[in-house]
C-alpha cells in the first residue's frame, strides 16, 4: 500500500500536476505517516499527540483530485486521504442518499469547502 501512494505521487509528478518541492514533502510525509500509522495502544495512549498530529495531517491533505472525478472529484479525494477505493466512497455516498437523504448534502459541501489539488 505505502508503495501504491508512491507511485501515485511518481504519477502525478510526471505529469506535472506535482512541483519537485511538492513531490519531495508528499514522499516525506507518506514515509513518516507509515511509522505514525503502526502505533500501538499503549504508545497512543501515553502521549496521543502523534496520532493527534497524523488526524490532522490527514484532514489538511484532504483534496478533491482532477484524475479520478466523476462530478467534483471528493469521493477521489476521500480516496487518496483514507486509502479506500473511490467507487467505495461513491458507494457511500448513495447509501446515504437512498437511507438518510442527507448524502447530496455532504457531497456538496465537501465540493465546496475542500480545495482542489
Amino acid at each position: 500500500m505505502l508503495s501504491d501512494e508512491i507511485k501515485r505521487l511518481h504519477e502525478l509528478h510526471q505529469a506535472g500536476a506535482l512541483s519537485d518541492a511538492e513531490f519531495e514533502q508528499a514522499k516525506a510525509r507518506i514515509l513518516s505517516g507509515a511509522s505514525t500509522v503502526s502505533l500501538t495502544k499503549e504508545s497512543t495512549f501515553r502521549g496521543g499527540s502523534s496520532f493527534d498530529t497524523h488526524r490532522d495531517d490527514l484532514l489538511s491533505g484532504l483534496r478533491r483530485t482532477r484524475l479520478d472525478r466523476w462530478l467534483g472529484g471528493v469521493c477521489g479525494g476521500l480516496a487518496r486521504t483514507y486509502g479506500l477505493e473511490s467507487w467505495v466512497w461513491r458507494l457511500i455516498f448513495v447509501l446515504f442518499v437512498l437511507t438518510f437523504g442527507f448524502g447530496i448534502l455532504i457531497y456538496l459541501l465537501l465540493w465546496v469547502f475542500v480545495p482542489e489539488e
